[in-house]
């Protein structure tokens, strides 16, 4: 792997499948690893084994199917967990035990009622066991983003010891700023050692509507592997959104950063994911939104007709969108008006639009959005109508 390439983990499957009321079954989990692995992620998160036997079942069939990608399954640091989830990972191409426990002192004071020093040993023995089934073994410190960075650091050491190929640096909660994340990153760059023995990790999530913000934050700063769901969704808030990093990547070519994704892929599966899951994506949802290409403003429809770039930054083709939407509102111009009757088969002289143009504002006041049936019946409706069949 090149120094510039971002590793693109996806889990959509595990953590985005979080969210209350969206438990997939087998059969759906396998279409959407398919198609998670055409699109080109470099691993699938594809279940948490050990917690259901539907879990286990899944990740198994999924292993068998999916050729590029790694196939990965969670598990905390308990003996069980691990030895679960290698039995369901049995017949991957390329297997991946993701381990882990918590490491900020809220974790090991309320949560597991013991000391830092347990927490290491815990976290050096979890991945020495994962070791002994598979080579590829990921180790999470969860809460992270608010572990301090030394302690965090000896953590991170230990994982290396014990033989983890990639260290997951979670902001669990969604707390961090950006500018703490990447500095967390560039702390754990310039002093865990070993750390050139390993992939650093982004796993953020998006309760203060950081995620995305976040994760860049931790790839300019060294981490090459961002964790990630199609759409963001997850626990509460969510995840890192997949088609935000991706684009992000992609739009800004002097960061010299870049994935295998076929981003042309994305709003397809954008589709596949909420159609699957029962989950309403929100129109304004950056990149696969209904409304990430629809303009509406006069100014803003203009410049676009006139010339894309103007008040789009991604060509809509690039993520798998036919092309932007003119949304003809009360808002709209002369010049957008013109462009929809084009569409629709009308070749308006100046004279006409005039006219036309009136009756249009008259018929938007009246309704919030007009479609292809609305303009046929405004056009016919107007004084000119004659003059434009003639």
């Amino acid at each position: 792997m090149s120094n510039n390439n971002v590793k693109i983990f996806d889990t959509t499957l595990r953590d985005g499948e979080q969210v209350p009321g969206c438990k997939l079954n087998t059969e759906q989990k396998v279409v959407i690893a398919k198609q998670l692995d055409a699109l080109g992620v470099d691993v699938i998160e594809a279940g948490f084994p050990v917690s259901s036997p539907g879990d286990f079942k899944s990740v198994k069939a999924i292993s068998k199917i999916v050729k590029n990608a790694t196939v990965c399954g969670l598990t905390r640091s308990v003996e069980n967990d691990i030895k679960v989830a290698a039995e369901a990972l049995k017949y991957a191409v390329k297997p991946r035990i993701h381990t882990g426990i918590g490491t900020s002192e809220l974790h090991i004071v309320h949560k597991f009622k013991t000391t830092q020093e347990d927490v290491l040993e815990r976290a050096y023995a979890a991945v020495k066991y994962a070791k002994s089934f598979v080579e590829d073994v990921e180790f999470y410190a969860e809460d992270a983003g608010r572990t301090e960075n030394h302690y965090l650091a000896r953590v991170c050491e230990a994982a290396i010891k014990a033989g983890a190929t990639v260290l997951n640096i979670p902001d669990t909660t969604g707390y961090c700023l950006p500018s703490e994340y990447g500095a967390k990153i560039k702390y754990l760059k310039e002093n865990v050692k070993g750390i050139e023995k390993v992939i650093l990790s982004c796993h953020c999530h998006n309760d203060l509507g950081l995620a995305t913000a976040n994760s860049i934050e931790g790839v300019i700063n060294g981490a090459r592997q961002i964790e990630c769901t199609i759409n963001g969704i997850g626990e509460r808030a969510g995840n890192t959104a997949l088609e935000e990093v991706v684009m992000v990547l992609k739009q800004h070519p002097y960061l010299n950063l870049d994935t295998n994704v076929n981003t042309s892929m994305l709003y397809g599966m954008s589709q596949l994911v909420s159609d699957s899951m029962g989950i309403y994506t929100q129109p304004n949802k950056a990149i696969v939104g209904a409304n990430a290409f629809a303009h509406s403003s006069g100014i803003h429809q203009d410049g676009v007709i006139k010339h894309r770039e103007t008040y789009e930054i991604i060509d809509p083709k690039d993520v798998g969108v036919t092309e932007s939407a003119i949304v003809l509102t009360a808002r709209s111009g002369r010049a957008a008006l013109a462009y929809r009757a084009k569409k629709v088969g009308y070749e308006l002289t100046k004279l006409q639009l005039d006219e036309i143009y009136a009756n249009f504002l008259r018929f938007a006041d009246r309704k919030k959005e007009i479609d292809d049936n609305d303009i046929h019946q405004i056009i016919e409706t107007s004084k000119v109508y004659n003059e434009i069949i003639a």
